[in-house]
């Protein structure tokens, strides 16, 4: 298969240090697929820099075992250019598994295969580049976008710095040894042995914790394993059919039409069909739980508390924390546990975006996300064909697809068309009427 790429650096081309269409900054998988659309295309000149050394996602959260929640057609370029040379297919046939993968008939893709996908598609695309870090961007009739090792202008920019973990408040000072983000479990995991954990967090990410932890071998296993969760149990995904729909293009124009209330009770309302726990996960925990308790008749070595909201954890003198919960229905109970170690399953935030700050005063908001019209282009005082496209920050503008793979592609593509000027045919419409305004299923009506 010769050599494995390597990431490229700033040094670049003289066609990177040149006048760009677009420059992105940040290539994690939402800009990695606007990247893979515009490749080769010389009408579109294009420059995508990421500050990590190499590509990474979610790499010290890839436990074994752990899959995608979503179908491997939902990859960087599929459900908008299947020919493209950056899709899953493509990856699978350069390195000539595509035979073993299909006889493989994996339920669901392993995650650490999409993320090594994910890699390749970084590290054969010329125009990424890694180790170099946006400072600020600058407008005065292009954007001037400055890095720690030069500047570069632009006709438009696409922001797609991904997200960073978020925690309590009350927790932030304690992180470190023990006490850490779930984003950084491989690192720390392999020091619970014989200790006792909380694992905080009802999501797929908590579920892969707990599962794993209580799944060790006899000599690497915590004493005890609590998982704690606000839900009021660890309900599964809903990936069923129509529930799907929500996360077709058709949909996301619906909700982005709505009002900003009736926008953010949909995302409450719908939540579990992003956030919800993969089925054949919590099998797996319930068949581990099962033997532990029945068949090893160990069972003190788990909790399951949910329907808890963490009040405070606090260090204790002798290094050990006091994780306070409050009963959601029950008022008045409260319940203290002693542990030695806490693992925070509370998911992310988008990451900060200190380098627009020359721009801010020229943009406009929206419930404290930047506004963006129906191709992701924030709104802003700047020339109509001077752009400032955003990807995975404005969950409350375009719903819950927004920070997940579903959409990637088509978002993506909404760019493109409008870096290209084109009105590409949207995909066919849903079985579903969302707004009253088409009227296509009342057609019998008198």
């Amino acid at each position: 298969m010769g050599p494995v790429p390597q990431p490229r650096t700033a040094s670049g081309s003289a066609e990177q240090n040149g006048h760009q269409r677009l420059v992105g900054i940040g290539a994690g998988p939402a800009n990695l697929g606007l990247a893979a659309l515009l490749h080769g295309d010389p009408q579109q000149p294009n420059l995508f820099i990421d500050r990590k050394p190499s590509f990474t996602w979610h790499d010290d959260q890839l436990i074994t075992g752990a899959t995608l929640q979503v179908s491997i057609f939902k990859d960087l370029v599929s459900l908008s250019d299947p020919t493209n040379r950056f899709s899953f297919m493509s990856y699978l046939h350069e390195h000539g598994r595509m035979y073993h993968f299909l006889n493989a008939q994996f339920a669901e893709v392993p995650r650490n295969e999409f993320r090594n996908y994910l890699a390749w598609a970084a590290e054969t695309n010329e125009n990424v580049v890694f180790s170099e870090s946006v400072e600020r961007v600058d407008f005065d009739g292009v954007f001037r976008v400055t890095t720690n090792r030069r500047q570069i202008t632009a006709d438009n920019i696409a922001v797609g710095v991904g997200t960073v973990p978020w925690v309590p408040e009350f927790a932030e000072p304690h992180l470190g040894k023990g006490h850490f983000h779930v984003s950084q479990y491989l690192s720390h995991a392999k020091e619970l042995a014989g200790k006792r954990v909380a694992v905080i967090g009802g999501g797929q990410s908590g579920a892969e914790a707990f599962l794993d932890l209580i799944s060790r071998p006899e000599s690497e296993r915590p004493a005890w394993v609590s998982w704690v969760s606000r839900r009021r149990n660890y309900f599964p995904i809903d990936d069923s059919t129509f529930t799907n729909d929500f996360y077709m293009p058709g949909y996301s124009d619906y909700f982005y039409r709505l009002s900003e209330s009736k926008r953010a009770e949909l995302n409450s309302a719908h939540l579990l069909s992003s956030d919800g726990i993969s089925e054949s996960t919590l099998r797996a925990i319930y068949q581990q739980l099962y033997r532990l308790q029945f068949i090893e008749r160990d069972e003190h070595r788990f909790g399951l508390l949910p329907n808890r909201t963490v009040m405070s954890a606090d260090r204790t003198g002798t290094g050990t924390f006091e994780v306070s919960l409050r009963h959601n229905d029950e008022s008045g109970q409260s319940q203290c546990l002693p542990v030695d170690a806490v693992v925070w399953a509370t998911g992310f935030r988008p990451a900060p975006k200190a380098f627009l700050e020359p721009l801010m005063d020229r943009v406009e908001t929206e419930n404290g996300e930047v506004r963006v019209d129906e191709d992701y282009a924030i709104s802003w005082d700047g020339p109509p064909d001077r752009n400032i496209f955003v990807q995975n920050a404005v969950r409350g503008q375009r719903g819950l697809p927004d920070v997940n793979l579903s959409l990637n592609a088509w978002r993506a593509q909404r760019i493109a068309n409008r870096l290209r000027g084109l009105n590409a045919p949207e995909p066919a419409m849903s079985f579903i009427d969302w707004s009253a305004k088409n009227g296509r299923g009342t057609q019998w009506t008198r």
